[in-house]
């Protein structure tokens, strides 16, 4: 789910059709939500809806206000669905969906007024006129309805500004936010699964310089990598407290790979080695490779010739 706040003027409309091109998903604006998920709403009570703010909190006749009604038919569309829900404080009802991300498209003032009047081909008056009348309507809304500050940064993700990103950065930027969210997770939910322990609420520090110069590498080849994503308890003791767990160091993702550094110590090899065959014993289907130093150039090209 990908919710989209904007400022008139921002092309916050714009962004959010062109990212319904590119990702094949549904735009949902204010007027499709009320017809599509309020389907059985008199011609009075959809009017309503339309005009006031305060009648989303009012109750229907089965003793449901509006809001909660509308909110149950989001959720459950959104368990079947990939949708982007433009505006009507689309972020504060899905704030804590961790699948969603929140997007806020903005622009400047002076820059919005420019489009406006180019847009409706009004004088600088009537321009200011629109956008105040916008601007004020909009976060009277979300106060409102959902008691929520609309201009908060907060309440989002990502913010973009439209006078100094074209259109086309902006949808590549919140496609790259999206697959780096996917990702992340996909990688949670895989760590539940595999009851491992997910390690990617700490922040990445790598660790030692023999760390840093693969992760360069990687950089280097353009090979998208994680730090150390999960630790996979390899041993319990009688009472079921792990006793000896597994980091690999980088999980490589577009391979499914996962990858050990190790030094020419044998020692230390052999060590690695026999964790890394406990994780493929224990958690079918988890790649991994152990790799010296020495060979981190010719895996980087030989990945590099995959993608």
């Amino acid at each position: 789910m990908l919710t989209i706040s904007r400022q008139l003027g921002s092309f916050g409309d714009e962004i959010a059709d062109e990212l319904s091109r590119k990702l094949g998903w549904e735009v949902i604006t204010r007027d499709i939500i009320i017809q599509q998920f309020l389907p059985d709403l008199s011609p009075h009570e959809q009017h309503m809806l339309k005009e006031s703010a305060r009648f989303y909190l009012s109750k229907n006749e089965a003793g449901e206000t509006y809001l909660n009604q509308l909110i149950q038919a989001l959720n459950e569309f959104n368990e079947e669905h990939s949708a982007i829900l433009v505006g009507f404080g689309s972020q504060v009802i899905f704030a804590d969906n961790p699948d969603a991300l929140h997007v806020r498209i903005v622009a400047p003032q002076k820059v919005r007024l420019a489009r406006i009047k180019r847009q409706y081909r009004v004088d600088d008056t009537a321009a200011l006129s629109v956008l105040s009348t916008s601007d004020r309507k909009h976060k009277r809304f979300v106060q409102t309805v959902f008691g929520v500050d609309l201009t908060d940064a907060a309440n989002y993700h990502l913010t973009l500004n439209t006078a100094a990103l074209s259109l086309d950065e902006c949808v590549a930027a919140i496609q790259a936010m999206l697959r780096e969210r996917v990702l992340r997770r996909t990688i949670e939910r895989e760590t539940e699964e595999q009851e491992a322990i997910s390690n990617l609420t700490d922040r990445p520090e790598l660790k030692n310089p023999t760390e840093r110069e693969f992760a360069r590498i990687l950089d280097m080849y353009h090979i998208e990598w994680v730090y150390e994503p999960k630790t996979f308890p390899i041993e319990w003791d009688s009472e079921g407290n792990v006793t000896l767990a597994f980091s690999p160091d980088f999980y490589l993702t577009k391979f499914d790979t996962y990858i050990e550094l190790t030094t020419m110590n044998q020692k230390y090899v052999t060590e690695k080695n026999r964790k890394a065959k406990k994780v493929r014993e224990l958690y079918p289907g988890t790649n991994i490779r152990i790799v010296y130093k020495k060979d981190f150039q010719s895996l980087a090209e030989r990945f590099n010739r995959g993608s």
